[in-house]
């Protein structure tokens, strides 16, 4: 059967497609830019760029500047509001300046034609080498980082200024004590009364059956009134009754624990996470945010996760009325690990 032309035509465009013949077009030709044509006007821009980085780093620094000259008041929510209003405007000016400057120096300054990098098999040879070096000289003669040191002078300074604030925002961020020092001591006394988290009633050894778990905070909690919330934060407690039998004990540690009662620090080693899932058959403690396991059967040591360090122990007893007391503070720091280390 007779084929039309037009059938002949599309017949034979599709053969050229399959066999990789269609031409390549090309680029179009690069279109000049104002700044490509005015040598007066691609100063101004220059100029005007280099403003922007200036302005960038000015704000950087007035950030830092304005934390301490508008600090946080505690206890006083306009200070707070002050201060994050002036910071960060101060940021956001400096963030823009840097990037409409960047941008503007892309789309005024450096080479505008159509670029194409064509993919190949293998990497790392010597001429590939050669080429890569030859790719890098260009581009930094188009884009003039060589050449105008006022742009690249103000960019430095703008780039050096930049993480400024961040020193000081960050550094508020650090515990104004001694770590330390603050998570040395908690609300536990020699005599205090174990209670229940959160209705603050005591609890007797009797109360305590084997296999329980009690969530546990200092009966004198509220005795703390304006820092309650820490106080607690460092002194919550997990109470666990076992089998005498099953206890693996240390000789300095026999007596800290009462009939199979033992109390444990309920704030995880690793980051300080509340440690709050018990396992009644195997004794094991778990600690939801990372995995940490521990071995309340050994003195909770770390049995697996990142964990650092066994959960420290309260020493406990039984007052007169049969009631579970602290025969002391904790011995050692609660909380994360790294609060250990020498700030």
């Amino acid at each position: 059967m007779a084929k039309s032309g037009k059938d002949v035509e599309l017949s034979s465009g599709s053969a050229v497609q399959r066999t990789g013949l269609v031409e390549n077009p090309g680029f179009e030709p690069a279109h000049k830019r104002v700044h490509d044509l005015d040598p007066a006007k691609a100063t101004k821009a220059e100029k005007g760029i280099s403003a922007l980085f200036l302005i960038s780093g000015l704000m950087s620094v007035a950030a830092f500047a304005l934390n301490f000259a508008f600090p946080i008041v505690e206890g006083d929510l306009s200070t707070t509001r002050l201060n994050t209003l002036l910071v960060g405007v101060a940021i956001a000016a400096g963030l823009l300046s840097l990037g409409v400057g960047a941008v503007h120096w892309a789309k005024a300054l450096m080479h505008g034609h159509d670029l194409v990098e064509e993919r190949h098999p293998t990497r790392g040879d010597e001429p590939t080498r050669q080429r890569a070096a030859e790719i890098f000289t260009q581009a930094n003669k188009e884009s003039g980082w060589t050449r105008r040191r006022l742009l690249r002078n103000s960019l430095v300074t703008a780039l050096v200024a930049f993480p400024v604030p961040a020193i000081a925002l960050l550094r508020d961020l650090a515990p104004a004590e001694d770590p330390n020092t603050v998570l040395k001591y908690t609300a536990w006394k020699k005599g205090t009364r174990l209670a229940r988290d959160t209705s603050g009633v005591a609890i007797k050894a009797s109360e305590v059956t084997i296999g329980s778990a009690f969530h546990v905070i200092p009966e004198n909690l509220h005795e703390y009134h304006e820092t309650y919330l820490n106080e607690k934060a460092k002194a919550a407690v997990l109470l666990m009754r076992l089998p005498i039998e099953d206890l693996n004990e240390s000789e300095d540690r026999k007596g800290w624990s009462y009939d199979g009662i033992v109390a444990y620090s309920k704030i995880c080693t690793h980051v300080g996470c509340p440690v709050a899932l018990y396992e009644q058959q195997t004794h094991h403690l778990l600690c939801p945010c990372h995995q940490s396991e521990f071995d309340v059967s050994n003195h909770c040591k770390v049995i697996f996760g990142p964990a650092a360090r066994p959960l420290p122990q309260l020493p406990i007893t039984v007052d007169a009325e049969g009631y579970l007391v602290a025969q002391s503070d904790f011995l050692e720091p609660v909380g994360p690990s790294f609060w250990e280390r020498t700030t």
